[in-house]
C-alpha cells in the first residue's frame, strides 16, 4: 500500500509519516531529502523532478509487495493525482493522508522552532509557509488535526483512523 501524506510544514507529517514507516517497515520517501540531493547536485531551480524521481521508486518498492510511506507538502491536486496514478500503475493501493494544524499560533510556534533534519536544507520561515500556494484537498482522504495534541497523541490518532478506515497496521 501507499501511503500518500501531505500537509503545509510544520503541521507534523514528517513526524507521523516516519513513524508509520517505522512501525510497518515500510519504505520511507522524503521529497525534502530527494530536492536536496538534486540541489546538492547542481540543480538550481527545482520543479517537479523531486516527485517524478519520488513516484518512480515508489512503484518500483509498490511493484516488490512492499508498503511505501510518501511524505511531501503535496500541495496540488496534480500532484495528489501522480501519487495516486503512481499505486494503480503499481498494482497497488493507496491510502491518502492531509495533516493539519487549525491552531495557527501553535502552526507558527512549531515552524519557527524547528530544526533542519537533512544537512543543508534550509527550512521555510512562518512567512514562506503562510505565503505557500497550497490547493484544497478534495475526494477521500484522512484528515488528521495536530493541534493541541502531542507527538504520541498524534501518532495514535492516525492510528485510530487508519484502522477505521479498514487498514491493517501490522508491517508487511
Amino acid at each position: 500500500m501507499l501511503f500518500i501524506f501531505g500537509g503545509l510544514p510544520g503541521t507534523g507529517k514528517t513526524e507521523l509519516s516516519t513513524d508509520l514507516a517505522r512501525r510497518l517497515g515500510a519504505v520511507y520517501l522524503r521529497i525534502d531529502t530527494i530536492e536536496q540531493v538534486l540541489r546538492e547536485q547542481g540543480t538550481s531551480s527545482i520543479g517537479p523532478e523531486g516527485y517524478a524521481i519520488a513516484y518512480e521508486i515508489a512503484a518500483d518498492n509498490l511493484r516488490l509487495g512492499l508498503s511505501v510511506v510518501a511524505d511531501s507538502v503535496n500541495p496540488l491536486a496534480i500532484t495528489r493525482r501522480a501519487w495516486r496514478e503512481t499505486a494503480i500503475r503499481a498494482g497497488s493501493s493507496f491510502c491518502e493522508i492531509e495533516v493539519i494544524c487549525t491552531d495557527e499560533r501553535e502552526h507558527q510556534q512549531r515552524v519557527e522552532s524547528r530544526s533542519a533534519t537533512i544537512p543543508g536544507f534550509v527550512l521555510p520561515t512562518w512567512q514562506d509557509v503562510i505565503e505557500r500556494h497550497y490547493e484544497r484537498w478534495s475526494g477521500d482522504h484522512i484528515v488528521i488535526d495536530t493541534a493541541g495534541q502531542t507527538a504520541v497523541q498524534s501518532k495514535a490518532h492516525l492510528t485510530q483512523l487508519l484502522q477505521t478506515a479498514g487498514i491493517e497496521m501490522s508491517p508487511g
